[in-house]
């Protein structure tokens, strides 16, 4: 890979204008079996759900095979066949929610980008910078890191999983099947086809069963919080992948509070580390 191509894309801008609508939010408290209020006109947007809009809607033609755009565009184009949203950072201005009826301008920036080799084979990470501005000001910024990396090969080392904590006093059992992964896909307009179609992410990628979205494991995180605090609202938010979590088998998700301060965390059936997390609370 040659560096230079990759890091003029380092400053890159993009600005792009939404308006929050009720429906989306309708569809994610039915995909996550909330017992929701509808939501109205002023009604604010619950933490992560502003993953709903700013959708990248990309003609047919656009798509590459993995479903995905093909590279290029606002993100640079990465010559590594697997993408995946590595963490994010967040933080809300409480005095300013996006709500129900906004139209808001979301500024994007590539903040860096960093090519490292593993142990498996080169990785690119790519950080971009969004900000979320309604009628009155900033209410939202977030840092999305998302990794590239090499198809695998016979005989590369798989990485020492992580036990997961046990005992935590805040948890929550679920089993995400391919219905609930096609209903987040499609919320989001998420074409990647590592997601719902069970013969490409076998038999291409090498997995051994669709990929539980990363975005979906925060906000299932961040939806334990608001199950077991209902009154605390969200004012900071940093979560990373640690490992994949596969369809068909229960996955959990984990949490504690301290004082403002909330650990959170997901594992898989064989009770190994997923994602973890931090939140702040008010």
């Amino acid at each position: 890979m040659a560096d230079a191509p990759l890091q003029t894309w380092i400053g890159k801008t993009e600005t792009l204008t939404d308006e929050i609508t009720a429906a989306p939010l309708r569809a994610m408290s039915a995909t996550l079996d909330r017992d929701d209020v509808p939501p109205q006109r002023g009604s604010d947007v619950p933490p992560l759900w502003h993953w709903l809009y700013f959708l990248p809607m990309h003609p047919a033609h656009e798509i590459g095979p993995d479903g995905h755009a093909k590279r290029g565009g606002f993100l640079p184009p990465v010559p590594l066949p697997r993408r995946m949203w590595a963490g994010g950072r967040l933080e809300w201005n409480l005095e300013n929610p996006l709500q129900v009826g906004d139209v808001v301008k979301r500024v994007s920036r590539i903040a860096s980008v960093n090519e490292k080799s593993g142990r498996t084979g080169n990785l690119v990470f790519v950080t971009v910078v969004h900000e979320y501005h309604n009628v009155a000001g900033l209410a939202l910024t977030e840092e999305h890191d998302i990794v590239y990396r090499d198809a695998p090969k016979p005989g590369d080392p798989v990485p020492e999983p992580t036990r997961a904590e046990e005992g935590a006093p805040w948890h929550r059992e679920l089993v995400p099947d391919d219905v609930l992964l096609f209903r987040y896909s499609a919320l989001t307009f998420n074409g990647h086809r590592i997601h719902y179609d069970r013969r490409y992410v076998t038999e291409v990628e090498g997995y051994p069963g669709l990929i539980v979205h990363g975005p979906l494991i925060a906000t299932l995180l961040v939806d334990l919080l608001r199950r077991k605090a209902p009154t605390a609202r969200l004012k900071k938010f940093e979560f990373k992948a640690v490992r994949p979590t596969f369809d068909g088998n229960p996955m959990r998700v984990n949490g504690r509070l301290d004082g403002n301060k909330v650990a959170l965390w997901a594992n898989d059936h064989q009770g190994f580390l997923t994602m973890k997390a931090t939140a702040e609370i008010e």
